[in-house]
């Protein structure tokens, strides 16, 4: 019964804020006011608390432009989580933008759509990408390419970098400025999150999506840990898979001491 009516609360929160913050982000987008950019990571930050994603952050954003985080991907909650963080847009696989709720919440978020399986669109993609980051945003590339199951790093595409080396060019001082960003799901109820739990959090291609939003609205409570690690610059010289094999590495590293509970509190 509690659990119902949690879900409720939480529909009723997500229908009353979206619908009342949507006139304002389409006006913002309009226009090309910089509302457009903060307003989802205070509609992110709101979501956090009603679903009871508590965020940790450890590290800081780098204020280097132009800006490509890099981070592993383990739930549709690390939408959430990110764009808590940071005012940032996101790089999805196409087929988001078809989905109910959350193609439209991506699309007023302003993130860049890529289809990976017509190659022909790649240039144009990619240029929108490089667009992005030399106008200043702060664009999230999932290099991993689709979601873990929360205890590994899956290895990351490296093709995937290929707006960094597109916007080299029009970069001020010919380098865009790499940072691995990791995200773990660390504790539940208080209590520290093993590998009995982690389904809560991990929402691997092969889980339906509506169960797996009910089971998280059911239980709530998650503790999210969201390390930022220093920035890797990427220049003309620079090797993109050496590149994406140093961020993997990092993030890697990052994962494994964020999951055996050895970041500083």
């Amino acid at each position: 019964m509690i659990a119902n009516l949690r879900i409720l609360a939480v529909a009723a929160v997500f229908l009353v804020v979206s619908l009342a913050l949507l006139p304002v982000q389409l006006a913002a987008i309009a226009s090309g006011h910089h509302l457009m950019r903060r307003l989802p990571r205070w509609w992110h930050r709101l979501m956090c608390r009603v679903i009871g994603l508590k965020v940790v952050v450890h590290g800081e954003v780098s204020q280097k432009r132009p800006l490509l985080i890099v981070s592993n991907h383990i739930s549709w909650k690390d939408i959430l989580v990110l764009g808590s963080v940071a005012d940032v847009v996101f790089i999805a696989k196409s087929e988001v933008r078809q989905w109910p709720v959350f193609g439209w919440l991506a699309r007023l978020q302003r993130s860049v759509f890529v289809n990976r399986t017509e190659p022909r669109t790649t240039g144009t993609q990619i240029s929108e990408v490089s667009r992005r980051l030399v106008a200043g945003e702060i664009v999230v590339l999932f290099a991993e390419g689709t979601t873990s199951d929360g205890n590994r790093i899956l290895p990351f595409k490296s093709s995937l970098f290929g707006a960094a080396s597109a916007a080299l060019p029009f970069s001020p001082d010919k380098t865009v400025h790499i940072q691995p960003v990791t995200i773990a799901y660390t504790g539940i109820h208080g209590l520290p999150m093993g590998r009995y739990h982690r389904p809560v959090a991990a929402w691997p291609g092969d889980v339906a999506l509506g169960p797996h939003l009910l089971r998280v609205l059911r239980e709530g409570a998650l503790e999210v840990d969201v390390v930022i690690g220093e920035t890797v610059p990427f220049a003309v010289a620079a090797n993109r898979k050496q590149v994406a094999r140093e961020v993997e590495t990092r993030i890697r590293t990052a994962l494994a001491t964020a999951l055996r509970g050895r970041l500083p509190r």
